[in-house]
C-alpha cells in the first residue's frame, strides 16, 4: 500500500532571487530603492561638503530677522517690522487665496464651455471652440500681462472719483473699480467673541462646516426615506433652518457691521481692496486653465453612452435635466482624474505672480527674502516643501472625492 506525501520543498538559494519569478520583481525593486537611496546620500553629502568648504551652513535662523518690506495685498495683519517668517506666511496665504479662487472660477468656465461646445447651436459651439483654442494655445504668462495691462490702462484712476467734475462714480456707493484694484465693503464684528477679527471669521467658518455636515446628514436621511417609501420628504425648511438659524444668531451676537471704502487723499481707504495684480493673476489662471477643463468635460460627456440620453429623453426629461441628472454624474468618473492635474497646474502657475507684483510665497520667500538674506538654499528648500505639500493635499482631497463618485458595484 503506497502513501501519498507532498513533494519536498526546495531550499532557498541566492540564485532564486534572479531566476525565480516569485522573487525577481522584489529583487529589482530592492536594487532600485538602494540605488536611489545611495544617489540621494551622495548628493546630500556633496552639498554639505561644498557648503562647509565655502564656509556656509544650512541655517533657518534668518526667518526670525526683521523683513523690512511692505506687502500691499494681505489677509492677516503685517508690517515691515515683522519677521521674514511672517512675510512668508502672508505670501503663503496669498498663494492659497489665488489658487482657491482660480480653481473655483476655472471649474465654472470649464464646465460651461465644455457643455456649450457640444451644443446643437452652431454659433455657440463655434464660439466655445474658439475660446478653447485661443486661450489654451497662448502661454498663461502672456495672458497675465495682457489682463494687467488692460486693467491699468483703461480703468479710471482714484482721482477720477473726486469732486463735482468726477468722471467715475462708485457702484451703489459701495464698490469702486479703479486701475489699482476693486474696493468693496468690509464685513467686521463690533462685538466679536474674540479680539481678533481673523479668529471671529474662523469661528464663522467652523459654524459653516457644522451646517454643511448637518445638511449632508439630512440629505442622506431623505435619500434613505425615498428608497424605502418611494417618496422623497420635503427637506427645504430643514435645510434653510440648518443654514440660516446658526448664522443669524451668530451675526446678532457678534454684531455684524460694514466698513465702506471712501476716497481719502490720493486713494481709497477702508473696505476690502482686491488689488490689480490679484485680479489679473486670478482671471488669467481661470480662463487659461478653464480652456483645458472644458476639453476634459467635453471628453467625459462624449464618453457617456448615447443610449443613456435617449433613455432619459424617452422618460420625458428636459435636455437640461438629462445633462444634470444623467450625463454629468456619469461623466464625473472620467472628468475628475485630469481635473486634479489642472488644479495642481493652477497652484504651481500661481508662482508667476511676481510678474505683476503680487506678493505670493515665491515673491516673498523666494524673491525679496532670498535677495536680502542670501539664503538661497534654505529659501528654495522651503519653497519646494510648500509646493510639494500643497500638491499632495490637493491630490489627496480630489482622490477622496474621485473615490466617492466612481462606479460602485454591488
Amino acid at each position: 500500500m503506497s502513501t501519498l506525501t507532498d513533494p519536498p520543498k526546495d531550499s532557498f538559494r541566492l540564485s532564486m532571487l534572479i531566476n525565480d519569478t516569485r522573487y525577481r520583481s522584489l529583487t529589482f525593486q530592492a536594487l532600485a530603492f538602494l540605488a536611489m537611496a545611495l544617489s540621494f546620500w551622495y548628493l546630500g553629502n556633496n552639498l554639505v561638503a561644498n557648503l562647509r568648504a565655502a564656509g556656509l551652513n544650512i541655517n533657518f535662523g534668518f526667518l526670525g530677522d526683521t523683513a523690512g518690506y511692505d506687502i500691499s495685498q494681505k489677509l492677516v495683519e503685517y508690517s515691515n517690522q515683522d519677521s521674514h517668517s511672517s512675510a512668508a506666511f502672508v505670501g503663503l496665504l496669498n498663494t492659497l487665496l489665488v489658487a482657491f479662487l482660480a480653481c473655483i472660477t476655472a471649474t465654472v468656465f470649464g464646465v460651461v464651455a465644455g457643455v456649450l461646445r457640444l451644443s446643437k447651436n452652431w454659433l455657440v459651439s463655434k464660439l466655445m471652440a474658439f475660446y478653447v483654442e485661443i486661450f489654451r494655445n497662448i502661454p498663461v504668462l502672456i495672458w497675465i500681462i495682457i489682463i494687467f495691462t488692460i486693467m491699468t490702462a483703461f480703468m479710471p484712476a482714484p482721482r477720477a472719483f473726486r469732486g463735482d467734475n468726477a468722471t467715475a462714480t462708485m457702484v451703489f456707493d459701495a464698490f469702486a473699480f479703479t486701475n489699482r484694484g476693486i474696493y468693496t465693503p468690509l464685513p467686521w464684528f463690533s462685538r466679536g467673541i474674540f479680539e481678533s477679527q481673523t479668529l471671529n471669521w474662523v469661528l464663522v467658518l467652523l459654524v459653516a462646516c457644522g451646517s454643511w455636515f448637518a445638511a449632508r446628514r439630512v440629505n442622506v436621511w431623505a435619500t434613505a426615506k425615498q428608497e424605502e417609501t418611494g417618496e422623497r420628504p420635503n427637506t427645504l425648511s430643514m435645510l434653510l433652518g440648518i443654514w440660516l438659524v446658526p448664522f443669524v444668531i451668530l451675526m446678532l451676537i457678534m454684531g455684524l457691521s460694514w466698513e465702506y471704502p471712501a476716497l481719502k487723499g490720493f486713494n481709497f481707504q477702508g473696505g476690502i481692496k482686491v488689488g490689480g495684480p490679484l485680479i489679473a493673476l486670478w482671471f488669467a489662471l481661470s480662463i487659461y486653465t478653464g480652456a483645458f477643463i472644458a476639453e476634459n468635460v467635453r471628453a467625459g460627456i462624449q464618453a457617456v453612452s448615447k443610449g443613456q440620453t435617449e433613455a432619459a429623453a424617452a422618460l420625458g426629461l428636459r435636455p437640461s435635466k438629462v445633462m444634470n441628472l444623467v450625463v454629468l454624474p456619469q461623466a464625473l468618473r472620467i472628468i475628475i482624474p485630469p481635473l486634479i492635474s489642472q488644479y495642481l497646474n493652477i497652484t504651481k502657475n500661481s508662482s508667476l505672480a511676481i510678474v505683476v507684483g503680487y506678493a505670493d510665497i515665491t515673491a516673498t520667500l523666494g524673491g525679496i527674502t532670498l535677495n536680502q538674506t542670501g539664503r538661497a538654499i534654505e529659501c528654495v528648500l522651503l519653497l519646494m516643501a510648500f509646493y510639494l505639500t500643497a500638491s499632495l493635499l490637493i491630490s489627496l482631497v480630489m482622490n477622496v472625492y474621485n473615490a466617492s463618485v466612481k462606479l460602485k458595484e454591488r
